[in-house]
């Protein structure tokens, strides 16, 4: 096919919905660029936007390029290509984490996930506010689940007691971030202080969230702070409905499809107007996110933690802006 099939605007959407996608404290660790002889995409990391204390092993930033790679599939797909994806395909060129290779016109509907999807990529935010406590229709838990599975990881809905346990874990986890001299520095490096100032990545403090008033849902404090009494505190939902999204592998490949089957859940989420939160702090010390293993009926890596609720949208985080550009890289 030649690369003047495509059309430069059908591109810069693909791509404008690709950036959209969650990452880590928004560091947007990924880059895009074009193979125009084959018309394809190549999603690369960007390592200088990892984190090396919260993320050493770069975990979470294949999670955050796998969530971004759905996004591109959903948005190839919605305007009417067939499209090739490959994960980790040069083992050579270790930043090349997954390329997208669009072979052509769909004749038909492109088929793995529900058409609608497209338009909830840019309605999906995280919203770190208490929800109203209203559970969830089970026929949506089993949609959920299915969507983790179609791309190849496992969704469960713990019991109200594990719930708890995992729940435990997290603040423990939450803890040791506060007083871990080295990841609090990593995190407020990422926080916009300033409500004007004019940058592309990291977090506004309207997009942090209160903290919870009964000390039940251990909500991420990206400030750090080690008194908790100076943080803004309200009630939070009693019963949080959590799903705990896992692999049955722990490789490179299996991150980046963690990464894909999150996007995929928290749109077909967006869709039912359901918000999500995401708490990713056990996965960040090796013994506790070991400890997620343990969940009964359990089997594989515990790869995120995810809350579920009805209740406030979640505010937009700002995005780097996606310009085809005429050399052969954009971001």
């Amino acid at each position: 096919m030649r690369s003047t099939a495509v059309d430069a605007s059908l591109l810069e959407a693909c791509l404008t919905a690709a950036i959209a996608a969650p990452s880590i404290f928004n560091t947007q660790p990924w880059r895009f660029r074009l193979a125009p002889e084959t018309v394809t995409l190549q999603v690369r990391a960007a390592p200088e936007r990892g984190l090396r204390h919260v993320d050493p092993t770069g975990r979470a930033l294949h999670l955050s390029v796998g969530a971004s790679v759905f996004n591109l599939r959903v948005a190839v797909a919605h305007f009417g290509w067939h499209a090739v994806t490959r994960l980790l395909p040069s083992p050579d060129d270790p930043e090349l984490l997954a390329t997208v290779r669009l072979t052509g016109p769909a004749s038909r509907p492109a088929t793995g996930h529900r058409g609608d999807l497209y338009e909830a990529i840019g309605r999906r935010h995280s919203s770190r506010f208490p929800f109203s406590g209203r559970p969830l229709p089970p026929q949506l838990c089993a949609e959920l689940t299915e969507a983790a599975h179609t791309e190849g990881a496992l969704l469960t809905f713990p019991a109200v007691a594990e719930t708890d346990r995992l729940l435990r874990v997290t603040a423990e986890a939450e803890h040791r971030n506060r007083t871990d001299h080295d990841r609090g520095a990593e995190s407020r490096r990422w926080i916009h202080r300033d409500p004007d100032a004019l940058t592309d990545v990291g977090l506004p403090q309207t997009a942090l969230g209160p903290q919870d008033a009964h000390e039940r849902l251990p909500m991420r404090d990206f400030t750090a702070q080690r008194h908790t009494e100076r943080l803004a505190a309200r009630p939070f939902e009693t019963k949080p409905v959590m799903a705990l999204l896992t692999t049955e592998h722990d490789r490179r490949a299996d991150w980046l499809r963690a990464g894909q089957a999150l996007q995929h859940l928290l749109l077909v989420a967006t869709v039912h107007g359901v918000r999500t939160s995401l708490l990713h702090q056990p996965m960040e010390w090796p013994d506790l996110r070991r400890s997620l293993s343990s969940t009964p009926g359990l089997m594989g890596h515990p790869q995120m933690l995810i809350r579920l609720g009805y209740g406030p949208d979640g505010p937009a985080t700002p995005r780097r802006v996606a310009l085809l550009d005429t050399g052969p890289e954009f971001t």
